[in-house]
C-alpha cells in the first residue's frame, strides 16, 4: 500500500488498463465529434436512391467495386434505405451523443452535487426534505419519466439534455450526500470550525474539493447513461429533428430492414455499446485510482 501511495497519480492512471481503454475510446469519440465534417467521407444527408442498402465495402459487398460506381467505393459501411452513407451518419451521430453526454452529465452533476452537499453537511430538516424528494423522484421509472418530460417540453437537443438532467440528478445527490456526511465527521472539518470559518465556506473550500474525485467518476458513468437514454429517445422519435444523424435514430430505422440489411441496425448498436462500455471502464478505473477506500 505504501508503494502505491508513492507513485504519482498520473503514472498510476497510465498504468490502469481500464483508464487507458476508456480514455482511448473517449478520445476517439471526441475526435469524431469535433472533426466530423472533415472525417466523414460524405454528407450524412446526401441521398442516392439508386444506391439504397448497399452492402458495406468492408464486408466485400458491391460498395467495394469502384468500377461499377465511382462513388460506391466510399461506402465503407454501406448505405441505408435512402442511399445515405452509413459511416458518415455514424460519425455525425457521435457529435450528438457527445453533446448530450457532456451537457446532461454536467447539468445533473451541478444540481445533484449542490443539493446533496447541502443535505449531507447541514443535516436536520434540510436533509430530511431533500432525501424525501430524492426518494419520491426515484420512484418513477427513469426512461418513462424522460419520455414524458420530452413530450411535454418538446423535442430538440436542449429538451433531451434537460430531461436527462431532471431524471438523473438523484444519482449525484445520494452519493454526494453520503460522502459529505463522511467528510463532515473528519478532524479537518472540526479544525476549520474552531478557526471560525462559516459553514458555507467550509463546505465550499474544504469538503467539496475532497468530494471532487468521486464526482469525476460519477460524471464519466453518467455520460454513458445519457448516451443510452438519448438513443432511446431517438429510437421513438423524441430526440433531435427528424432526419438528423443519431445512433438511436439509425437503430430505429435499421430495425425495419433487419432482414435485408442487418448492418443498418448492428453498426450503430455496436458503436453505442463500445462507447458506453468504454466510459464505464474509464469510470471504474478512475474510481479504483482516486477512491481512498478502494485503494485500502
Amino acid at each position: 500500500m505504501s508503494d502505491r501511495r508513492v507513485v504519482p497519480l498520473g503514472r498510476r492512471l497510465l498504468r490502469n488498463p481500464r483508464v487507458l481503454l476508456g480514455g482511448a475510446i473517449l478520445l476517439v469519440l471526441l475526435t469524431m465529434a469535433l472533426f466530423a465534417p472533415w472525417i466523414a467521407p460524405m454528407d450524412p444527408q446526401d441521398q442516392d436512391l439508386m444506391e439504397t442498402m448497399g452492402t458495406p465495402a468492408l464486408f466485400g459487398g458491391a460498395s467495394a467495386d469502384a468500377s461499377a460506381e465511382p462513388d460506391a467505393a466510399r461506402h465503407w459501411l454501406g448505405t441505408d434505405n435512402l442511399g445515405r452513407d452509413v459511416l458518415s451518419r455514424l460519425i455525425f451521430g457521435a457529435r450528438t451523443a457527445l453533446i448530450v453526454a457532456l451537457a446532461a452529465a454536467l447539468l445533473s452533476a451541478v444540481v445533484g452535487t449542490v443539493l446533496g452537499a447541502i443535505a449531507g453537511f447541514f443535516g436536520g430538516r434540510v436533509d430530511a426534505l431533500i432525501s424525501r424528494a430524492v426518494d419520491v423522484w426515484m420512484s418513477f421509472p427513469p426512461v418513462l419519466l424522460a419520455i414524458v418530460l420530452v413530450s411535454v417540453i418538446g423535442t430538440g437537443l436542449v429538451s433531451v439534455v434537460v430531461a436527462i438532467a431532471v431524471v438523473d440528478w438523484t444519482r449525484f445527490c445520494r452519493v454526494v450526500r453520503a460522502e459529505t456526511q463522511a467528510q463532515r465527521a473528519l478532524d479537518y472539518v472540526t479544525a476549520a470550525r474552531m478557526l471560525g470559518l462559516s459553514p458555507w465556506r467550509i463546505l465550499a473550500s474544504e469538503v467539496l474539493p475532497n468530494v471532487a474525485p468521486l464526482l469525476m467518476t460519477l460524471v464519466t458513468l453518467e455520460m454513458g447513461v445519457a448516451i443510452v437514454v438519448e438513443a432511446m429517445l431517438s429510437f421513438v422519435g423524441l430526440s433531435v429533428a427528424s432526419g438528423a444523424s443519431t445512433w438511436g435514430g439509425m437503430i430505429g430505422e435499421g430495425r425495419l430492414y433487419v432482414h435485408q440489411a442487418p448492418w443498418l441496425m448492428l453498426l450503430p448498436t455496436a458503436a453505442m455499446m463500445v462507447v458506453v462500455l468504454g466510459l464505464n471502464a474509464l469510470g471504474d478505473g478512475l474510481r479504483r485510482e482516486l477512491d481512498p477506500v478502494v485503494q485500502r
